[in-house]
């Protein structure tokens, strides 16, 4: 069976890391696929929100697969190949325009972790279990990983894990901001799709424009990114969605919306 699955409900997608018997340890080749379906789901117009998980209820993933270290980072040639794959993988699920969600059962460390914060949203099972061992590897993690850390935990924080390797449990997770949501195991395949099917029911350029827009803001409000933003708030206002939208409101009924 395939290291990486992709699993469809309805508008919802589902990318698996599959490889249980490793903690779902991500491979070179992994990082390529996951880079390769990203981008095929963000161009499907039938999927409105995308999930990561891993197989199973031990990991999300343990991280990339260091057992490939000897050959695919054996010196700096090869570790620059490497690390290009994994920002591509990193890259092309923070730039994609749908609605990204990690869901996070057990394990998230190392390279997991920088998938996850490349996810819009990061949803946790209670006993999940964080943490970015790059000091104990001698491995300088990317700019724009790193950046994200801080964004999201803020710098002492960033540092704290960075400068550490330790483990971080899942409580410490939610209350530094890391995770948005700690759910009992048993309840958080539910919590997810059922939030994703609510994000699916409204109005996709709505939902675009304002990941745009908070992107744009994170990165600073340049001439050109306030153009893209005004643009977007015409393309939405000038929209079948949003006739249907004011339709459905004044005839007191759910709306239908279909992205364009």
């Amino acid at each position: 069976m395939a290291d990486i699955l992709v699993q469809h409900d309805g508008s919802i997608a589902t990318v698996v890391f599959n490889r249980p018997a490793t903690r779902n340890a991500i491979s070179l080749a992994m990082w390529t696929e996951i880079a390769r379906v990203t981008e095929g789901l963000d161009k499907d117009e039938s999927v409105r929100a995308i999930v990561y998980r891993g197989a199973g209820t031990v990991a999300f993933a343990s991280g990339a697969d260091i057992s490939e270290f000897k050959e695919q980072r054996k010196d700096t040639e090869s570790a620059l190949r490497y690390n290009a794959q994994t920002a591509a993988a990193y890259t092309t699920i923070r730039e994609c325009a749908k609605p990204t969600v990690a869901m996070i059962f057990g394990f998230c460390m190392g390279g997991a972790m920088a998938v996850a914060m490349a996810c819009d949203l990061r949803f946790a099972a209670e006993g999940s279990k964080f943490g970015i061992p790059a000091a104990r590897l001698s491995i300088i993690y990317g700019a724009d990983s790193v950046g994200q850390l801080v964004d999201l935990v803020g710098p002492a924080y960033a540092k704290d894990i960075l400068f550490s390797a330790r483990t971080v449990e899942d409580r410490e997770a939610l209350a530094m901001g890391f995770i948005q949501r700690l759910v009992p195991a048993a309840d958080l395949e539910r919590y997810t799709y059922d939030y994703l099917r609510k994000v699916s029911e409204n109005a996709p350029l709505s939902v675009r424009g304002a990941k745009v827009t908070i992107e744009s803001y994170l990165h600073g409000l340049t001439d050109e990114r306030r153009k893209t933003i005004k643009d977007l708030a015409v393309e939405a206002t000038e929209s079948e969605d949003y006739k249907e939208g004011t339709r459905a409101f004044l005839e007191k009924r759910a709306p239908r919306f279909q992205g364009r």
